[in-house]
């Protein structure tokens, strides 16, 4: 059995949501599970102004972790199109981790969530996918056989790179059941490739 890491930045509660679909997918693959958060870099007060949902109950990971697990995927919201600086800060600490090489061969996987649908979900994930790659890890996305991601009936996130949702301008819209399929569609294919792998 595989040991998988569902990491996450979440403000709004979105990413937290997601990745607990991600989780519940992975471990309908087989795996073992995590699910964890990084550091919260903004000071407290700042965050209760804008709202933020500061009663997540997924432990706080730290970077030396991550080498026990042989998949992980990393999820957060959009920023201007690219990674959320909570994230960033975490993996900028990595550089020891990359330097010795032990993220190399494991699996990785992207989730995000952006206002609107084209909001920036593919340059996210394509960053937390850069990162990945620098560290040497095999990337899985969401394939298309999660085929709720080609809707065109209703607004829905995912992309072939990773899952999504979209949060709407007010953060008042929450993960559809479609883009909650398509986060435990993802899960399921990165317990399955670490089974294969690492089993």
């Amino acid at each position: 059995m595989s040991k998988v890491l569902v990491l996450y930045y979440s403000s709004y509660g979105h990413l937290e949501t997601m990745a607990h679909a991600i989780a519940e997918g992975a471990r309908a693959g087989g795996a073992e599970v995590d699910v964890k958060r990084v550091p919260e870099t903004v000071p407290e007060d700042v965050a209760r102004g804008a709202h933020f949902k500061l009663d997540q109950a997924a432990p706080i990971a730290t970077v030396a972790e991550l080498e026990n697990y042989d998949a992980i995927v990393l999820g957060t919201g959009t920023r201007f199109g690219r990674i959320s600086s909570q994230m960033a800060a975490f993996l900028d600490q990595a550089g020891g981790l990359w330097a010795r090489g032990a993220l190399i061969g494991k699996v990785g996987a992207a989730f995000t969530s952006s206002a609107t649908q084209h909001g920036g979900q593919e340059t996210t994930l394509f960053n937390l996918i850069t990162n990945m790659l620098h560290f040497g890890m095999t990337i899985v996305g969401l394939d298309y056989a999660h085929a709720g991601q080609m809707r065109n009936d209703e607004v829905v996130g995912g992309a072939p790179y990773g899952a999504t949702t979209i949060a709407g301008g007010d953060g008042s819209r929450q993960p559809s059941a479609t883009e909650l399929e398509g986060a435990q569609h993802l899960g399921k294919r990165v317990a399955e490739t670490a089974n294969k792998l690492f089993g």
